[in-house]
């Protein structure tokens, strides 16, 4: 595989202050990309804040049965041993389950939701295929936050997405309320790229998916980015809907509750968009990480 010229370096001893983005966050070429479900404000807001928030997007119900998979996999050893799963310190609760869609076809067909895909099709402007699925949970009182990042600064550095061209898609399978770690982002982050300073070891993933040490924004670089547009966390019921733009920086607090959080995350790529070698210049991360072979463009699951 061919690498790409570097637009966006990352990941040394020096890196350059935080710049604009190349791409740009709506993408309106491209057949038919014009028209589809989001409209005219919907578009705008999506293209100034960087996300979009639909509470009550799927009826509660139709989460439910994800939410108990999930249980029933804690359950299974042969499940928590599995690579893609990583277990909290105590290994008592899972933290994050990776490639879901692999592993369940309920699952599987949700990334085929017709009404998912024509929406992030009409912002990328092109084909999507899955470069992520995973589901992430706290447990009350004892789930983990996680630091602010861009994840498009972790593709691309640890698995090679050479552009901004990817949107996230979570849902919620549990209520997602002020006090058990709901995601931050801070609205207007998207249209910056922040270099972040340190050399990515080899297999950086063995420790980062539980705490992550490289790839996090500086504390001046945060703050700049919230002057004047603070921190958006959403909040609201089971079946709920985010989209967020690739790089987006986001964050959330560790569970001081007693109510679980768990919500769902499919990662859609454009087909033009697909991995190059990693640029920090270390080894590809595993497949159920970041699809490499496993790049055909999405059949909804329209009848």
């Amino acid at each position: 595989m061919l690498q790409r010229t570097d637009f966006y370096p990352t990941r040394d001893d020096f890196v350059p202050d935080m710049f604009p983005r190349r791409e740009p966050v709506v993408h309106r070429s491209g057949p038919g990309r014009e028209c589809g479900p989001l409209d005219r404000r919907q578009l705008e807001a999506f293209e100034q804040d960087g996300f979009l928030w639909f509470e009550g997007f799927f009826p509660e119900q139709a989460v439910t049965p994800f939410l108990e998979e999930l249980r029933t996999m804690a359950r299974r050893q042969d499940v928590t041993d599995l690579e893609q799963v990583v277990m909290d310190e105590e290994r008592q609760s899972i933290r994050s389950v990776f490639a879901m869609h692999e592993l369940s076809a309920a699952f599987d067909r949700m990334t085929r939701d017709p009404r998912l895909l024509d929406m992030v099709r009409q912002i990328l402007g092109s084909e999507v295929y899955i470069h992520q699925s995973r589901i992430n949970s706290k447990s009350g009182f004892c789930g983990n936050g996680f630091e602010w990042h861009s994840d498009f600064e972790t593709w691309h550095s640890e698995d090679g997405m050479p552009g901004m061209r990817a949107v996230s898609v979570s849902i919620m399978l549990t209520e997602n309320n002020p006090f058990n770690g709901p995601l931050m982002l801070i609205p207007g982050s998207h249209h910056q790229f922040v270099p972040c300073v340190g050399q990515t070891p080899e297999r950086n993933w063995n420790g980062s998916l539980k705490h992550q040490r490289v790839g996090l924004p500086s504390r001046s670089d945060v703050e700049a980015l919230t002057d004047g547009r603070g921190i958006h966390a959403p909040t609201g019921p089971a079946g709920s809907l985010l989209l967020f733009e690739c790089n987006t920086l986001h964050a959330s607090n560790r569970n001081m509750s007693p109510w679980p959080r768990a919500n769902l995350f499919f990662v859609y790529n454009s087909v033009d968009n697909r991995l190059a070698q990693p640029f920090a210049g270390t080894s590809p991360r595993p497949a159920y990480l970041a699809a490499r072979t496993n790049q055909k463009a999405l059949i909804d699951s329209r009848p």
